[in-house]
């Protein structure tokens, strides 16, 4: 089982998450990240490593976020991968803790 990017990190795009994988298994969209689940190794250094926890291993996703499996699968395969640390967007604190942000992720 892969980890999973879900909503939190919409908007916000830390990539604290990125400078910690051994395996460069991340993917960046304009305002989101996501994780290619056949190239996770399921190692977990990236879930303590996230500001906004917004990754989870796909076993304990919370039931709200499950459409987040197939986003990430989705989107890892048409998104450039990210291997180096980056800023995070300008108003990341602003959205940090702002919840239903579905609705403004950009593909």
């Amino acid at each position: 089982m892969a980890y999973v990017v879900a909503e939190p990190c919409i908007r916000c795009k830390y990539t604290d998450c990125v400078e910690v994988c051994p395996v460069d298994c991340f993917y960046e969209g304009p305002n989101f990240l996501v994780i290619h689940p056949e190239e996770c190794i399921d190692c977990g250094a990236c879930e303590p490593a996230c500001p906004t926890k917004a990754i989870f291993p796909e076993e304990s996703l919370p039931a709200k976020w499950t459409s987040y499996v197939a986003l990430n699968a989705e989107l890892s395969k048409t998104w450039p991968n990210l291997a180096d640390k980056k800023d995070p967007l300008a108003e990341a604190d602003k959205w940090k803790d702002v919840e239903d942000k579905a609705q403004y992720l950009e593909r």
